[in-house]
């Protein structure tokens, strides 16, 4: 038997959809963080899982420039269609914290040119643009540290981290909890190196969360790892 084809939404359904979810009370919180949008994420996120893998469509949606309308478009691309000149250039537009987050998590990461981009962002003159080199750097530290020489990232963290914006400066934090955490031979060191430099150190932390300060995070995430 033959099945009906779903009709395809178009831009202007998705941005009406977007619209009639906007909460002024969630705008205002954003705001504080950077993100200019004002839609509940779960709600967002159900949008994009109604919609499915449309990658023309994610296309559309990102060349509105809205915020709301990129993180859907983020979520219903196909990664590993672009090319890396196409993610280099998203990646250089997306000023807004959650949407350069969501791009490098949810389609970097699943790129085919994940590490050539993470050499060439690595060292971007532009912060931003760098802080999702040091983010892809600190995801290979934890899981596939190769061929990256882990004494001299320390090297840089130590020499620049105090100073670096805070985009930057949180993924160099990243990176220097990561090494503490999954090399224990480099614990000491990245410990040591929090301490001294103090970055996070206080941080409001809510309840029952984790510090980002390196020292308490790397040490937390160690005790738990050894209970389990």
């Amino acid at each position: 038997m033959a099945t009906r084809a779903v009709p395809q939404a178009s831009v202007g359904d998705v941005m009406a959809e977007l619209a009639a979810l906007e909460d002024p009370k969630i705008r205002a919180v954003n705001e504080r963080h950077g993100d200019d949008h004002g839609v509940n994420l779960t709600k967002l996120r159900a949008v994009a899982k109604s919609l499915k893998t449309q990658h023309d469509l994610s296309g559309e949606l990102w060349g509105t420039g809205d915020t709301a309308a990129r993180l859907v478009a983020i979520l219903i691309c196909r990664p590993k269609a672009y090319s890396a000149s196409e993610l280099d250039a998203m990646l250089r537009e997306a000023r807004v914290p959650k949407v350069h987050g969501w791009l490098v998590s949810y389609v970097v990461k699943k790129s085919p040119h994940v590490e050539e981009l993470r050499v060439a962002w690595f060292a971007d003159a532009d912060p931003v643009v760098a802080s999702a080199g040091w983010a892809l750097t600190s995801d290979r530290v934890a899981k596939d540290s190769g061929d990256l020489d882990l004494p001299e990232l320390l090297d840089l963290i130590e020499a620049h981290m105090k100073d670096a914006p805070d985009r930057l400066q949180w993924a160099m934090n990243e990176c220097l909890a990561n090494i503490g955490i999954h090399h224990p031979e480099l614990r000491a060191r990245a410990v040591g190196i929090g301490e001294r430099l103090e970055v996070l150190k206080d941080y409001p932390t809510p309840p029952n969360c984790t510090s980002p300060y390196a020292p308490i995070w790397i040490n937390e995430i160690v005790r738990r790892q050894t209970q389990s």
